[in-house]
């Protein structure tokens, strides 16, 4: 064991602007007419460097094709990943609220001022995985990072022990109201235990506003793997961690035509991926959400720190009160 550990989690989804039609064939399985990059190319890679991904699969985005989602959830769980819960209710059609006797508003979840509404969406969803996989859903990100301390609390009447939603990116960008500026792994006071996104604060110019970049692939310019991973670090506040996260989505294969629609255009970012991954699996363990929960229960890592929930409380105007 290295002793150092990091994450390689992918939001699978098929949002409708994304593509022109099926949503499913070409944003999760990446398959176009000239050729294909998606999570079966991702799980083949993985599967080089006995690499095992968190596929974070929502079947909220592209609802009205529900089988086609449920067999992403299958085919993914039988060749060995984790298959973990990623909720983005804002697409779901009314006919599914009206269905379940709810409102169709608000429709983000950072907006949920009602602990129900997100225990509701959180218990559906991961029951639709868990028929499948028959296993417990170890792990929940809400779309877009847009979440606040009912989602949290949800997880645990749900049983869901980790929840990776946490992300200063987020906050600058208006999608959650609050976010603690850590890379390190802590636990919410009411027992979740966080896994931030792994990012770092970009120094402002004068007279702007600091922001954060995140450990994404395809490589964020401020956020470059070499001088991540790289023996020689120019940058100590920032080098080589102990524990990372990495984000991608099952789309991060392929790029976008003018219309802002998914593309198939060569094999670059797949061979890219495939020397991430080559570069990774010699200097970290790459593991899951079950290991994670393995590793922290025997004392390989460590909780941070305990946070309070109420620090992401949505309040009664509508933002996020302390």
């Amino acid at each position: 064991m290295k002793q150092r550990y990091a994450m390689i989690t992918i939001d699978t989804e098929a949002l409708p602007k994304r593509a022109a039609a099926d949503h499913v064939t070409r944003l999760m399985w990446g398959k176009h007419a000239n050729g294909t990059a998606g999570i079966g190319e991702m799980c083949a890679i993985g599967d080089e460097f006995s690499i095992k991904q968190v596929f974070f699969v929502d079947q909220c985005g592209a609802y009205d094709h529900l089988d086609e989602t449920t067999e992403v959830v299958r085919w993914l769980d039988e060749a060995g990943q984790d298959v973990q819960l990623h909720t983005h209710p804002e697409y779901l059609p009314d006919s599914f609220w009206a269905g379940h006797g709810l409102e169709n508003r608000p429709s983000y979840m950072n907006q949920y001022a009602d602990d129900g509404r997100a225990d509701f969406v959180i218990r559906h969803f991961a029951g639709l995985i868990q028929q499948v996989t028959g296993k417990p859903l170890l792990a929940h990100r809400a779309g877009s990072f847009r979440w606040n301390a009912s989602a949290i609390r949800a997880l645990k009447t749900a049983g869901i022990p980790l929840s990776f939603n946490n992300s200063m990116c987020a906050v600058h960008a208006g999608q959650c109201g609050f976010s603690v500026p850590t890379n390190l792994p802590f636990c919410w006071s009411n027992g979740v235990i966080e896994i931030p996104m792994t990012e770092k604060k970009i120094l402002p110019k004068v007279g702007k506003p600091e922001w954060w970049a995140r450990l994404t692939y395809p490589e964020s310019s401020y956020f470059r793997f070499r001088p991540w991973w790289g023996k020689l670090l120019l940058d100590t506040l920032s080098g080589s961690p102990g524990f990372a996260v990495f984000l991608l989505h099952s789309w991060s294969l392929l790029h976008w035509d003018e219309h802002g629609h998914a593309m198939y255009k060569d094999d670059e970012r797949l061979e890219g991926y495939r020397k991430l991954l080559a570069r990774l699996s010699k200097d970290y363990d790459v593991i899951t959400s079950a290991d994670f929960l393995d590793l922290q229960a025997r004392g390989r890592i460590q909780l941070a720190t305990t946070v309070d929930l109420a620090l992401a409380e949505l309040s009664a105007t509508g933002g996020i009160g302390g």
